[in-house]
């Protein structure tokens, strides 16, 4: 990331500059969100917004109890941008940003359908599921309930297939539920519908 990125960064108030991995970023308390985008917007004149994220920000254990929403903003002229992000809890509530870039509507409605976040503004409209979607496919702690219905289409994952070597654990891969969901799909005896990849 440019110097002049770091110094946009470093100019957001409340934030807590951090920088790894060549990319700087902007940390903010949820309580300083909607203040420091409409200071990036406003005095940092960083008014093209680029795009709006959200990631699993738990600790090993807490699969999906905190998540991270980054924002990303550039400057027209310059194309130097600022990457801001702050943490939210299971009970919390993300202000919406909508008002100072038009494009973070699209990506709010995004976050709340896929991940489960909770806008200021209300219940958004569905935008990718079906209104009878049931849950949040985009969350760590969503289980993928296809894998237990119907065979999955690919290679099997390490450890379902019978050829890796033992080990003193058998963890599931992420995503498969535990067999209280119901019998599992088996491979038949011989069968190398699979061996292709």
């Amino acid at each position: 990331m440019s110097a002049a990125s770091e110094a946009l960064a470093s100019g957001v108030p409340d934030a807590v500059v951090k920088t790894a991995f060549g990319q700087t970023t902007a940390h903010v308390p949820l309580h300083a969100w909607a203040a420091a985008a409409r200071h990036v917007h406003d005095e940092l004149g960083c008014t093209q917004f680029d795009w709006l994220g959200v990631e699993d920000a738990g600790r090993p254990g807490a699969v999906g109890q905190r998540h991270a929403v980054l924002l990303h903003a550039l400057h027209p002229d310059t194309k130097d941008g600022v990457l801001l992000r702050t943490e939210l809890g299971p009970d919390d509530v993300l202000p919406s940003v909508a008002a100072l870039w038009a494009g973070a509507a699209w990506h709010e409605r995004e976050a709340a359908e896929m991940f489960g976040l909770v806008l200021a503004d209300g219940e958004a409209a569905h935008l990718l599921l079906p209104d009878s979607f049931s849950g949040h496919p985009l969350r760590k702690d969503f289980v993928l309930a296809s894998r237990v219905v119907r065979p999955w289409p690919g290679r099997l994952e390490p450890g379902e297939d019978g050829t890796s070597a033992p080990s003193r654990r058998r963890a599931a891969p992420p995503g498969v539920p535990d067999p209280s969901w119901g019998p599992r799909y088996e491979r038949p005896e011989g069968s190398e519908e699979d061996a292709r990849g």
